[in-house]
């Protein structure tokens, strides 16, 4: 009798319960590390501060003195080429972006093809978690701030596809939605506990004597030891894994055959038109949820007249709320299955949106309470997408997959951003903007409807989870 193969050369989760538990807490663990970067830099501390070193370099004392609409830099050193300083953050996000989608799907075939994925991990981690420590350094002019920050957020979006890929490989079918949803609300405390630290000392900084922009970058410098610590410790227990494409690869990857691999992957996703299906369906309700949260912090200083305390109150809600919903969907999944429990949320969000049309200026008890709702379905709902995709993937492919799965996440911010502006230029505010993004909620919900699951999973060759 033939010995099954090993599952380190199969791709396949370990057959051993306590192995597959062991890898599922390193797993988490870097949900635990990497959150707080998005938490603390990119959603609070990093847009304000590029933007105050932009307009000390266009010669405005502070970014609260920076209105003008004559004041102007040139990121790129081309007088041609400028931009206004407070123009910087939303740029270089929009930059990052495009390097992502440019790079993500030559790293997800490498990764693929690689024997060695914890290394791709761990040098991605630590090389995004040095750019964002390296920010502590960045206080004569923009630039070197900018350089570090794009470059962070490229690797930590790299970092991610590999993440993720270890989804599959980590645990059985049925235990998919418990482990994705476990690690999205672990990720949501880790950066919730930070970012309430990173809080408390950038409001009490001058009491402390040391300035808010010091506190800012000693915020920076400990996410950077955060995120890199805590990965060290998250792929201690992993195991590299890998399937055909990694045995027939001869050597270090090449990116020259990467592109000819994922290009083939791209043809070959024809096969499998349920994967395509909910991907475009993510593509639509993902947008809709990024541009909820985006465009929340100026629909309540504008539109409902807020002041910056009620904002980070509120963002300390929408983190801790979160941890609880993703567990508590993750429960709602057992019960009814994970495309029936995004569909819901789905309806929430619609509700959500729909309610934010009527809150009345100048209530912080209603937006915070807003706030609860969002929390309540918002760990939930992408969580369950990312296992629900993973059942999707061929195995072997799970990087070169999820990299079109963070492309679409990253991507799918252009339609909400663009339905927002253009609400917000007729109308003059963001009630309308927030409300139309129920258009995304629908077509999302309707195209994940229409996803037919079981026969999605069955064709890419993957076994059926017992309930969906």
């Amino acid at each position: 009798m033939v010995n099954p193969p090993e599952p380190a050369t199969t791709g396949s989760p370990s057959p051993d319960p306590a192995q597959r538990r062991r890898e599922q807490r390193g797993w988490y663990v870097y949900d635990w590390a990497n959150s707080v970067f998005i938490t603390s830099v990119v959603t609070v501390l990093i847009g304000p501060y590029l933007s105050n070193l932009a307009c000390v370099s266009a010669g405005a004392p502070d970014a609260r003195a920076c209105q003008d609409p004559s004041l102007s830099i040139a990121p790129l050193g081309v007088d041609a080429l400028t931009l206004h300083p407070n123009a910087l953050y939303p740029a270089l996000t929009t930059v990052a972006i495009l390097l992502q989608i440019v790079l993500l799907p030559t790293v997800g075939a490498m990764v693929d093809q690689s024997r060695h994925k914890r290394r791709w991990l761990v040098w991605l981690a630590v090389g995004g978690s040095a750019c964002t420590a390296g920010l502590y350094a960045a206080t004569g002019g923009y630039q070197l701030a900018a350089a570090l920050f794009v470059l962070a957020n490229v690797l930590y979006g790299l970092s991610i596809v590999v993440y993720n890929a270890f989804l599959p490989e980590i645990s059985t079918p049925d235990e998919r939605d418990r482990v994705s949803v476990t690690g999205w609300g672990i990720g949501y405390l880790g950066g919730a506990l930070l970012l309430a630290v990173h809080l408390g000392l950038v409001l009490s900084a001058d009491s402390l004597g040391i300035g808010t922009d010091h506190a800012v970058r000693i915020a920076f410098a400990s996410v950077g030891l955060w995120w890199a610590g805590f990965t060290v410790l998250a792929v201690r227990p992993l195991r590299d894994r890998y399937g055909a494409l990694a045995l027939a690869s001869r050597g270090r990857p090449r990116v020259g055959q990467s592109l000819r691999q994922f290009g083939h992957t791209l043809r070959d996703m024809r096969r499998y038109p349920n994967t395509i299906l909910f991907l475009v369906a993510f593509i639509f309700f993902n947008d809709g949820i990024q541009a909820a949260i985006r465009y929340a912090a100026p629909f309540a200083s504008q539109d409902l007249r807020l002041d910056e305390s009620a904002l980070i109150m509120t963002i300390l809600v929408i983190q801790f709320v979160a941890f609880a919903g993703a567990f508590v969907a993750g429960r709602v999944a057992r019960l009814v299955g994970a495309k029936a429990t995004v569909l819901g949320s789905l309806v929430a969000w619609c509700a959500l949106v729909a309610l934010g049309y009527f809150l009345p200026a100048g209530n912080v008890p209603l937006f915070v309470a807003m706030g609860v709702g969002i929390g309540l379905v918002l760990g939930g709902t992408q969580s369950l997408a990312r296992s629900m995709f993973s059942q999707l993937i061929p195995k072997g492919r799970e990087a070169e997959y999820f990299s079109l799965f963070q492309i679409s996440d990253r991507g799918s911010t252009f339609l909400g951003s663009l339905v927002v502006t253009v609400a917000v230029s007729l109308t003059g505010g963001y009630r309308v903007a927030i409300v139309s993004l129920i258009v995304f909620f629908v077509l999302g919900a309707v195209l994940l409807w229409r996803t037919r699951m079981s026969a999605g999973i069955a064709a890419v060759g993957n076994e059926v989870p017992s309930r969906l």
